[in-house]
């Protein structure tokens, strides 16, 4: 990733596009590169504009940002995609997470949760710390078929105990301190996890934790 943030806007809607443009190039280190009208304009700007992070509304014509996210999360340089929608218990972010989005964000939230939310998903993290989103996930995961994945068995004891507190929303200071470790053995941890999984960052990680049957809804 370059010193600036390049982000590019997916949104149907203009007048929601200048918006976002107007709050991320008013902030320092962030620089909006393109709009895209649709899900499909989106992935065709992606391969040329080559951004570090897509903000992505998940309704939207001709292409939505589910199939939109699936296909750059399918490309050789996979895109970090940041989801947006207008309600908090909304299946299609639920889906557009397992299609390979890094998080999601409500549209009425302010502007400076937009900021943090580039800033989060373009420096590698998920965004899930946010209770509505542990609480997204953990209903439809109830609607998922439950299937460990054998690459599950490769996982250390301490690797499997770190993914199921991953899956509960804690950050790595809440993981380090609840296992009595310091913060960057837990980095590592976390690190060793997605690559024995094959997965991207932790949203990825938070979805097969509740799909294989890790971590049960509710927990």
């Amino acid at each position: 990733m370059s010193e600036t943030i390049r982000v590019l806007i997916a949104d149907d809607q203009a007048l929601m596009r200048t918006g976002f443009r107007m709050i991320l190039d008013a902030q320092d280190g962030i620089e909006v590169v393109g709009e895209a009208i649709d899900g499909a304009d989106a992935v065709r700007q992606f391969e040329t504009l080559q951004p570090d992070v897509v903000v992505m509304d998940v309704r939207m014509p001709t292409m939505d940002g589910i199939e939109a996210t699936r296909r750059l999360s399918a490309l050789e340089r996979a895109a970090r995609v940041l989801i947006l929608t207008t309600f908090d218990l909304d299946e299609y972010v639920y889906e557009a997470l397992r299609a390979g989005a890094s998080g999601f964000l409500l549209k009425d939230r302010p502007p400076e949760e937009l900021v943090a939310a580039v800033r989060v998903i373009a420096a590698g993290e998920a965004l899930l710390a946010p209770s509505v989103t542990r609480r997204l996930i953990e209903e439809f995961a109830r609607r998922a078929p439950t299937a460990k994945p054998a690459e599950l068995g490769r996982l250390t004891e301490r690797e499997r105990e770190v993914l199921v507190l991953m899956a509960r929303g804690l950050s790595n200071a809440e993981i380090a301190a609840a296992l009595f470790v310091a913060e960057t053995t837990v980095k590592t941890h976390v690190g060793r996890v997605l690559h024995k999984l094959g997965l991207r960052d932790r949203a990825q990680a938070v979805v097969l934790a509740y799909e294989s049957g890790l971590v049960q809804p509710g927990d």
